[in-house]
């Protein structure tokens, strides 16, 4: 019996030290933020970071700090990178969606604010705010002061958000200060057309499968919706649709059913039916929303005097989850990311 119970320890010994081994092997990767997929990159213009969340567990699992006053953002599954604008320190910075780190920065010019990347990542897109210009920036200049830009194509006055057409040639621009939407082509590299607006728009966005595009008027408090099957030399708005006060960011629901719209000045929420333009509600109790954006069964509203992260169900727009974030949250963008496997 002695010799059994000497074994039986001796076994016992053995498997704890494995155990202890293993565990030691892992502590590097239980150390590191969990990666599900996908994030939500919140701009923080006040604290000057970005909040990086996991929507699967709806927390911040890093905050990273960026150059000053970030505030557009884009988030690019193709590339498994985010990028984000800086239009006090003309920068790009440039996160891996991977690590979850700042890989570095590029050279923007004066200003970036709106920002979006070519369907196959091989360019980014920066409205030049203070320039008046559409920046076309190579993703690989990082940390190259003295890059000079892919191309420069000149704009109205105050570009603000900027929009890639999936077919990878037609880059929209909204001229804020023009009230004017310019159509580039960015082969050609030159302005091929200009569509009228409401008054003062800033942000754009894509129903792809009906080829409208929607424009955000701030100081008219309504959306332009244009018809992109339409010739872009003559091509008119169809319609303007009424929103709350200051519309910023809109976001289709992955379903295509409803588009929401952030009113900053009305805080408050307006809710479209994507098919017949009808307005459906206004959900309120907000704080200066302003970025939005859809993932799943649900939509997502970043607060700037909340600071935090509104999870929506898409269907109801009741309140899922409140995450908070940094100091004065903007998101202008598509902030939701998930790199490729």
């Amino acid at each position: 019996m002695p010799a059994c119970s000497d074994r039986a320890a001796r076994l016992a010994a053995r498997v704890l030290m494995d155990l202890l081994a293993l565990l030691a092997l892992l502590a590097p990767f239980m150390s590191q933020p969990a990666l599900a997929a996908p994030f939500a990159y919140v701009t923080n213009q006040g604290s000057h970071d970005v909040s990086v969340v996991d929507l699967a567990s709806r927390r911040v699992v890093q905050t990273l700090k960026v150059d000053r006053s970030p505030a557009g953002v884009v988030a690019s599954s193709a590339t498994g990178r985010a990028y984000v604008g800086h239009p006090e320190a003309g920068t790009v910075s440039v996160i891996d969606m991977r690590s979850q780190r700042v890989l570095g920065r590029l050279a923007a010019g004066g200003g970036p604010m709106g920002l979006d990347v070519a369907p196959d990542g091989r360019r980014v897109y920066a409205a030049d705010w203070s320039r008046n210009r559409l920046l076309v920036l190579d993703p690989d200049a990082i940390d190259r002061p003295d890059a000079a830009p892919l191309q420069a194509v000149a704009t109205g006055r105050y570009p603000a958000g900027v929009l890639a057409h999936p077919d990878g040639r037609r880059v929209f621009v909204v001229e804020r200060d023009d009230d004017t939407v310019a159509v580039i082509d960015v082969v050609r590299g030159e302005v091929i057309a200009r569509w009228p607006t409401g008054a003062h728009p800033f942000a754009l966005m894509l129903d792809a499968a009906r080829e409208r595009l929607f424009v955000l008027n701030v100081y008219s408090d309504d959306l332009s919706v244009i018809d992109l099957k339409a010739d872009p030399k003559t091509t008119q708005p169809i319609g303007r649709v009424a929103v709350g006060k200051a519309p910023y960011g809109a976001a289709l629901s992955s379903d295509g059913r409803l588009i929401y719209v952030t009113n900053q000045r009305a805080d408050s929420l307006s809710v479209i039916d994507a098919a017949t333009l009808q307005p459906l509600r206004t959900i309120d109790g907000f704080a200066y929303p302003e970025g939005i954006a859809a993932h799943g069964d649900q939509i997502h509203v970043v607060n700037w005097m909340d600071d935090n992260l509104v999870v929506l169900d898409a269907a109801s727009g009741r309140t899922l989850a409140t995450v908070p974030t940094g100091s004065n949250s903007r998101g202008f963008g598509r902030f939701i990311g998930q790199a490729p496997d």
